[in-house]
């Protein structure tokens, strides 16, 4: 079906109501949009897209409008994000991105759950030991929005992979738990030409970067490391209790949804936000080199 068509066929299966403040609107149901996407072999998100260029507003995303407007809820679903890392930051970014309606997410983890994760990971489930965190990711991204593309990759992200994986990103998600890895991906973004949204976490605390291509920061924070795959000490050492990993997703979500949906406010190149949940501080650290 042509596109000016889709549009015709969202307009007839639209239905009149009344947002919170007494507003009427249009909307587009869960089962109008799987009728469209079925009848013409579309992923959803396709058809989402056709009734926001005639100002209907898919209900899942009805309370989201106000915040980002049509035009930045178009941007999201035209949107491919990658995301490396399928655990604790990782679970609650995808969740996130998924309810906000980003339309393809690119999974990337070669890990499967086990015990240890329970305290923090989303994804992660007593039925779900020993299972895959990509195969739970892309099971956990359907549930929430069959209108979306997933795609996963159940392997280590490295530079060899990495590049081809993220080809068609817009924008990727570092919720990774070592440096070597980090570094690789900060050096594939930057190849790519792809901003990357780096976050990290250890036991109440949270630091989140903007990184745009060609400005590597990673080596300013961590100084020069080595491939030996060593990890972050303090990470190791006070670990990472539930909360922690759903904070600091929520910003890297915020920061993701800001620059995808052409909002201001993004995080300043060069700076890192530091968040301490015990003190109950936030604040900016100058990260130029």
């Amino acid at each position: 079906m042509k596109k000016n068509a889709l549009k015709e066929a969202a307009l007839k299966k639209a239905t009149e109501k009344l947002n919170p403040a007494g507003e009427k609107y249009l909307s587009l149901s869960l089962a109008a949009t799987a009728e469209l996407a079925s009848l013409n072999n579309l992923a959803g998100r396709f058809v989402e897209l056709a009734a926001l260029e005639v100002e209907i507003i898919p209900e899942r995303y009805q309370r989201s409008i106000g915040s980002i407007g049509f035009e930045g809820q178009k941007n999201l679903l035209s949107a491919s994000v990658g995301i490396v890392g399928a655990g604790g930051l990782g679970g609650f970014v995808l969740e996130l991105l998924a309810r906000m309606g980003v339309g393809k997410l690119v999974i990337i983890d070669g890990d499967n759950f086990s015990e240890s994760n329970l305290n923090r990971q989303l994804l992660a489930t007593e039925a779900a030991m020993e299972k895959s965190k990509t195969g739970q990711a892309a099971k956990r991204i359907m549930e929430i929005n069959s209108s979306l593309e997933v795609d996963v990759y159940h392997c280590r992200g490295e530079r060899s992979n990495m590049e081809t994986i993220f080809s068609d990103c817009n924008l990727v998600i570092d919720c990774l738990d070592n440096l070597p890895s980090r570094f690789d991906l900060e050096a594939v973004c930057g190849h790519l030409n792809i901003t990357m949204i780096h976050g990290a976490i250890a036991g109440f605390i949270g630091q989140l970067a903007v990184i745009r291509p060609q400005q590597p920061v990673l080596s300013n924070i961590y100084g020069a490391i080595n491939n030996s795959g060593a990890r972050q000490g303090i990470e190791v050492q006070l670990g990472n209790p539930a909360f922690t990993p759903a904070m600091l997703g929520s910003y890297q979500v915020a920061e993701a949804i800001k620059w995808l949906a052409g909002l201001e406010g993004i995080l300043p190149s060069g700076k890192m936000m530091i968040i301490d949940m015990q003190s109950g501080s936030s604040y900016l650290v100058d990260i130029n080199g």
